[in-house]
């Protein structure tokens, strides 16, 4: 089993990351904070103005430590690799079956498949935690269309692009009904509609902020298991786009991202004044509930869950891991088919 690494979060303006020896030292105004051993991390991810020594990132590309570079409210704007990992023939099988039709979608059909199949899930355990929960009726049929949804992947003429419509469509519907899974601060925290680019409320910013987390741990996943994060079935190449990365985070979207969401708000871990509007419109989240955020998903990636294919308790934090694992060998030819992640 893999070793969990971790993550180092810089959230702190004017921080500067340097090397000791096999050591990542952060400083703040000359001043070390905190001294992590290189070889307990899997990625740092940097927030705003951070500097980063030419010695730590090489360092960090000689020991597999990816570096990203986000804006103060967690979009991406660069990476730091070092050489690209990972078996070349697996990478030129993906590349094979990502122009093959046919291959393309039977991958991305059950990636779907899983994606609908855990925001259902998500939805009956809100009905099981609030049985007395205002839009029940709406909730209901939400979880009956979602049902009738994974119905029509099972059919295995679809095309990819049809695979595609049933996806978006399943999001709307998911989405459509989403406030009634906010069950404190109603008036702080109301959904209407899903917002990216940029977010309008502090739901769609707390949601986005988390996706950006999700996608650089998954990125990352697929880089340590040797696989090129930027050719994708179900996301198609886009110069930029980690098209594979984004077909994968797919299936921890409602469980990992959607739930923690939700429960910062329910449990109310964070409050409306945590919130800014910015010029544009653009809702955002301060320093002290970006870290609140960050502290709480580092914690629920160290809970464990029991693995629906390989039966074995494993932490969250792995999943990606795991998940990008089985894919290269469902490529290389070890596995019939690709098992999605699918929460129970």
């Amino acid at each position: 089993m893999k070793q969990h690494l971790n993550t180092l979060f810089v959230t702190t303006d004017g921080s500067y990351l340097a090397r000791q020896g096999e050591a990542v030292l952060v400083r703040v105004e000359k001043q070390t904070k905190l001294r992590v051993p290189i070889h307990t991390l899997g990625g740092i991810v940097c927030f705003g103005r951070v500097g980063l020594s030419p010695s730590l990132m090489g360092l960090c590309g000689e020991k597999g430590v990816c570096i990203s570079l986000l804006s103060n409210h967690g979009r991406f704007l660069a990476r730091v690799n070092g050489f690209t990992s990972g078996n070349v023939l697996l990478r030129r099988e993906q590349y094979r079956r990502a122009d093959s039709p046919m291959d393309t979608a039977a991958i991305s059909r059950v990636i779907v498949a899983a994606k609908i199949a855990n925001a259902r899930s998500v939805l009956l355990r809100h009905l099981r935690d609030y049985p007395q929960t205002i839009g029940r009726a709406e909730i209901d049929k939400a979880i009956a269309y979602l049902a009738q949804s994974i119905d029509l992947l099972r059919n295995p003429a679809l095309s990819a692009d049809s695979i595609r419509g049933v996806e978006g469509d399943s999001a709307g519907c998911y989405f459509g009904i989403f406030d009634h899974l906010i069950v404190a601060q109603k008036e702080s925290f109301a959904f209407k509609v899903r917002s990216r680019r940029p977010p309008l409320d502090p739901v769609n910013a707390l949601l986005s902020f988390l996706y950006s987390m999700l996608a650089h741990d998954v990125r990352s996943a697929c880089e340590t298991v040797g696989l090129d994060p930027q050719v994708g079935f179900l996301h198609r190449d886009r110069p930029g786009r980690p098209g594979l990365a984004l077909d994968l985070m797919e299936e921890f979207r409602p469980f990992l991202a959607d739930r923690l969401a939700l429960s910062l708000i329910n449990r109310r871990q964070v409050s409306a004044s945590g919130f800014k509007i910015a010029e544009n419109g653009a809702v955002q989240m301060d320093d002290a509930t970006r870290k609140a955020v960050l502290v709480a998903y580092q914690k629920r990636k160290q809970e464990e869950i029991l693995h629906p294919f390989l039966n074995e308790k494993v932490s969250i934090g792995l999943l990606a891991h795991l998940q990008a694992r089985l894919l290269a060998r469902h490529l290389r030819g070890d596995l019939d088919a690709y098992p999605p992640f699918i929460w129970k």
